[in-house]
């Protein structure tokens, strides 16, 4: 009885993960090259791109929730089109990342930040303070994206980055999170590579997605 338990456990959890891969094989992801792989780890080139972002308190888990609700919002019609006094539905992206937000600059003014890994803050950062972003569709511009309603949202432009990754599946919580940044921290060491920008955590599945069939990131942009 046991055997056959388990049986239909891995089935079910199997085909939920076929669903789930099913489901996001449309979604659109940020455009980048590849420069160099090697196992988990790579180099892209990523073109520029726009996000909607906020900034949200709490630990990790509670933060990603608080800023996913928030630009979710906006993405399903908390917005007004340009023009126009309706609002307009944007598709959803992957992933929707994650990084500390810091109290000595402003990461919408371009400014560099010193890198950090997401749950242990250089000084004079805020420890509760966190960066939540979704990418835009490549069809939209700034001028033509809509207006968010809820003013702890905004849009950004970023321009093209070198950006090293460390892929990973499964869970996506702090000790998980610091682990696999302290492995891309010294991948990026290895390979002589100048970090210029701050560690994030990028998550590119539902929350309902079997552990297995997860899709994670690390972020760190290089020069």
């Amino acid at each position: 009885m046991k055997a056959k338990f388990a049986i239909a456990l891995s089935a079910t959890v199997f085909l939920s993960g076929c669903a789930t891969i099913d489901a996001i094989a449309n979604i659109e992801e940020p455009a980048y090259t590849v420069i160099k792989q090697e196992g988990d780890f790579e180099i892209r080139l990523y073109r520029s791109m726009i996000v909607a972002e906020t900034t949200v308190s709490g630990s990790l888990d509670r933060a990603g929730g608080d800023g996913f609700r928030a630009i979710a919002g906006y993405i399903f019609g908390a917005n007004t089109s340009k023009g126009a006094s309706s609002s307009e539905k944007i598709a959803m992206t992957a992933p929707v990342t994650m990084a500390p937000e810091t109290a000595a600059g402003n990461p919408r003014d371009g400014e560099k930040i010193a890198m950090t890994a997401p749950v242990t803050m250089e000084p004079g950062s805020t420890p509760d303070r966190w960066r939540m972003h979704f990418v835009m569709p490549g069809k939209y511009t700034l001028e033509s994206l809509p207006t968010p309603k809820n003013p702890a949202v905004t849009l950004r432009q970023i321009a093209p980055q070198r950006v090293a990754v460390h892929r990973f599946s499964g869970f996506s919580g702090e000790t998980k999170v610091a682990e696999k940044t302290a492995e891309l921290n010294l991948w990026v060491a290895k390979n002589t590579l100048k970090p210029i920008g701050t560690a994030q955590l990028a998550r590119y599945n539902p929350p309902l997605t079997p552990p297995p069939f997860r899709r994670n990131e690390i972020l760190l942009t290089v020069e």
